[in-house]
């Protein structure tokens, strides 16, 4: 699936929407950090550059009640077939391509 949005526009978004939460509840960073367990320098950063471990992102999310949405959202969509003929289709493996030149 091609995406509009590059890495790095991903993280400045996720980090501002995070921010944004963290400012609707009424929490300060220093808050954030303690409800979370995620250091404060580590949420800063967080806020200003979008660089977070997964851990550390999934702990905020904890405190804010989204971490059942992120779980959800990477599930595998289950594959229904309407016939035999996309079953066999599906289970056709691609062929190997290789370079002929170096």
């Amino acid at each position: 699936m091609l995406s509009l949005i590059t890495a790095s526009e991903a993280q400045r978004k996720i980090a501002e929407n995070v921010r944004l939460q963290r400012l609707q509840i009424g929490l300060t960073q220093q808050g954030l950090a303690e409800r979370s367990g995620v250091a404060l320098p580590t949420l800063r950063k967080f806020e200003q550059k979008g660089l977070i471990s997964l851990e550390s992102f999934l702990k905020l999310q904890m405190v804010f009640g989204g971490l059942e949405k992120i779980v959800k959202s990477v599930e595998p969509t289950i594959v229904e077939f309407s016939s035999i003929d996309e079953v066999i289709k599906a289970n056709k493996k691609p062929v190997r391509k290789r370079g002929n030149r170096r």
